[in-house]
């Protein structure tokens, strides 16, 4: 006896017309405008009708021993990645001389600007000095003005008054 798998088939239970079978048994036949409907003669002599179930199409699959895309696609981008790496390595290596040079300059730029900061108003300082004949010994007076500035405002947002002396 050939070993079968049955899914579970729903019963139709109205009135099917009866057709001869191939061994002089009747099976009933298939109703008009269901293709999907075939009749079984079960071992005990009953004959059931239900819908059968039609195999889903089958995507043919990968063969076996055949490179998966993502594979193929990585293989090919690894050597361009590491020539890549390889390449700015080797522009760094070239770079580097270079590269401690403009940062031996920018320091150098930066002292600069620092003894500038500090060099430009001695030098203004001694300038005036020299154009006024000022030498800071004491030997000239000098006369400063002195000025005073009273401000007074009453509240938060009230508006300033002030008075400006000069001494």
């Amino acid at each position: 006896m050939p070993d079968h798998t049955y899914a579970p088939v729903p019963v139709i239970h109205h009135p099917i017309p009866l057709r001869p079978g191939a061994h002089g048994a009747v099976v009933p036949a298939a109703p008009a405008g269901l293709p999907a409907v075939t009749s079984v003669q079960l071992p005990d002599g009953r004959i059931v009708t239900g819908y059968t179930l039609t195999p889903a199409p089958t995507v043919p699959g990968r063969p076996a021993g055949s490179v998966p895309a993502w594979a193929k696609t990585t293989a090919l981008l690894a050597p361009s990645v590491g020539g890549g790496v390889a390449a700015g390595g080797i522009g760094l290596s070239y770079a580097a001389p270079g590269l401690i040079a403009m940062s031996h300059a920018l320091w150098s730029a930066a002292a600069l600007l620092v003894a500038a900061v500090i060099a430009v108003p001695l030098a203004l300082r001694t300038a005036r000095r020299a154009l006024t004949g000022d030498s800071g010994s004491g030997g000239t007076v000098r006369t400063t003005t002195h000025i005073t500035q009273n401000i007074t405002a009453t509240g938060l947002f009230g508006r300033a008054n002030g008075t400006i002396n000069h001494h």
